[in-house]
């Protein structure tokens, strides 16, 4: 189990310095629309590589954050029973989620994205927009990094499930 603890303490950590520079992206990106509007309202200008920054630093903001959303337990989740079960119950839920849906899909989806990516790299991607940015392959590299920090963090709350139900297993075992 400390095995488990310290895995789990290392993924907190890069996925709150990853949840951290999402958040500076976050305020980059609402400095670069106000400009964006300002200059396309005001002065009648506007620019395909500023549109095309907005939204490749939306899509980045939401790859990288996706590690830290699951972290902080803040994720989508349907969760009409789910609130109201036990912690263990929660935590065999979390578990079995995890193992047979999360960690497989993050798995098929950094090894399927490795050839995207790699060909994006290998032709120098660039927009198709004239007058759009130049190095496309860079967005498209976030997608198997973000997924494989989201695969860390998925083991990191099997640990944690792990760690509970053992845990309620012992606080069981003490009440007999």
């Amino acid at each position: 189990m400390i095995l488990f603890h310290k895995y789990i303490e290392w993924s907190d950590k890069i996925n709150n310095k990853l949840g951290s520079a999402a958040s500076w992206l976050v305020v980059a990106l609402i400095l670069i629309i106000t400009y964006d509007v300002i200059v396309r309202y005001l002065f009648q200008s506007s620019s395909v590589a500023m549109q095309e920054l907005e939204w490749h630093l939306f899509a980045i903001i939401f790859l990288l954050s996706a590690g830290y959303t699951l972290k902080i337990d803040d994720h989508v989740r349907v969760d009409v029973f789910y609130s109201r079960f036990s912690e263990k119950k929660q935590a065999w839920i979390n578990l079995l989620g995890t193992l047979f849906f999360l960690i497989p899909f993050c798995v098929i989806l950094i090894i399927s994205s490795e050839n995207f990516v790699l060909i994006s790299f290998k032709v120098g991607e660039t927009s198709p927009d004239a007058g759009g940015l130049p190095a496309r392959y860079i967005l498209k590299a976030f997608i198997p990094i973000s997924f494989f920090f989201l695969l860390l963090q998925g083991i990191a709350l099997a640990f944690k499930s792990i760690i509970k139900i053992s845990n309620s297993k012992k606080l069981n075992a003490t009440k007999d």
